[in-house]
């Protein structure tokens, strides 16, 4: 058996009191939203939502410190440790063994995004009894609602996820519908290029999730991949596919972060000569909010891209006002003064 099988069939005995340790930001949303807040003993320091969260105890953290350090110098960082064959994490094992987890959520998707297999693998010879394993791995929007529902049953909140599920889904159906009548109205040129950046140097597109909901969206982005992972990408592909819109989203960022990385990116040659500057429809995002993690506030980043792509009068914002903002291009916006969170935000000729 291995080391993962094992502990599932202790834990299947385990009488304990449930108690929960999230490897995973995106996880530990899910169980908030489960109401299971009070069984969280452990989180990443990466968990930050919903912001009780933070007040858990933390027992993983990024070794690498990247403060102060472009997105370039960042890249080359993580790469080069990941390629040395070290981990980006370190989890703490005494604090681990103190929360005394009955149960660990982690992923094995993507090394950059949290403790992945071998380190979960070290870390379950720390803990005996060892906890039970739910791993996320989802790399579709429909495999999120299934991360979901998986979640619900393993701690005996199936019921409500399912409720949640059901209801998530009629609301995408909505959206979608809604799209496709505005996308049909206007013939072939309903669909909007857009450039969704998940990181600006060097150039990522969307990648997983991303993808379908810009299609859902009634987006188009010949350079985001669907259900797999984001991949660099030359800048001159961004030029080639000459996007009506741009939505930058760096993953880990919030919107101020995001905001600034926008900036930069319309330092890049050809930049003003694409559509989406002589528009000015550029814009950046809550990425870790709406975007790049697969969790529960993926259904509202769906209306967000709608919201952008063709407006509030189609599809009206009613989030958090911080979810977004319109970065004027230089000379057509009215420069940084005219910047604006928020609803007020969105072109409405968009």
């Amino acid at each position: 058996m291995t080391e993962c099988s094992v502990a599932s069939a202790a834990a299947s005995a385990d009488t304990r009191p449930l108690r929960i340790a999230s490897f995973l930001p995106a996880a530990t949303e899910m169980l908030f939203s489960l109401g299971l807040g009070d069984n969280v003993v452990g989180i990443t320091h990466e968990c930050d939502y919903p912001p009780e969260a933070k007040k858990k105890p933390v027992v993983v953290e990024c070794v690498l410190n990247l403060e102060g350090l472009s997105m370039k110098e960042i890249d080359e960082a993580v790469s080069a440790r990941l390629k040395s064959g070290k981990s980006l994490y370190n989890v703490n094992e005494e604090k681990l063994r103190t929360a005394a987890p009955t149960l660990l959520v982690t992923q094995n998707l993507c090394q950059v995004c949290g403790p992945s297999g071998n380190e979960v693998t070290q870390v379950l010879k720390t803990l005996k009894p060892p906890p039970e394993i739910v791993w996320q791995t989802p790399k579709t929007f429909e495999e999120v609602l299934e991360a979901y529902l998986e979640l619900g049953k393993r701690t005996g909140k199936e019921e409500e996820s399912k409720a949640w599920v059901e209801a998530s889904r009629k609301r995408v159906a909505d959206i979608r519908g809604k799209v496709q009548m505005q996308v049909d109205g206007q013939g072939n040129k309903g669909r909007v290029r857009v450039a969704f950046v998940e990181w600006i140097d060097p150039i990522f597109a969307g990648g997983h999730w991303v993808g379908e909901m810009l299609e859902w969206a009634g987006g188009e982005d010949v350079n985001s991949r669907k259900g797999r992972d984001s991949v660099r990408i030359p800048w001159e592909e961004v030029i080639a596919w000459a996007p009506e819109v741009i939505i930058v989203s760096p993953c880990g960022f919030d919107l101020e972060k995001s905001r600034e990385q926008a900036r930069l990116l319309m330092q890049r040659e050809g930049f003003h000569a694409l559509p989406a500057a002589k528009a000015d429809r550029v814009y950046a995002v809550d990425a870790n909010g709406y975007f790049a993690r697969p969790g529960i506030r993926l259904v509202d980043g769906l209306l967000l891209l709608a919201h952008l792509i063709h407006g509030p009068k189609s599809f009206p914002w009613t989030g958090p006002a911080d979810a977004f903002a319109h970065v004027p291009v230089e000379g057509e916006g009215g420069g940084r003064e005219a910047e604006e969170t928020g609803e007020r935000s969105t072109r409405e000729e968009a």
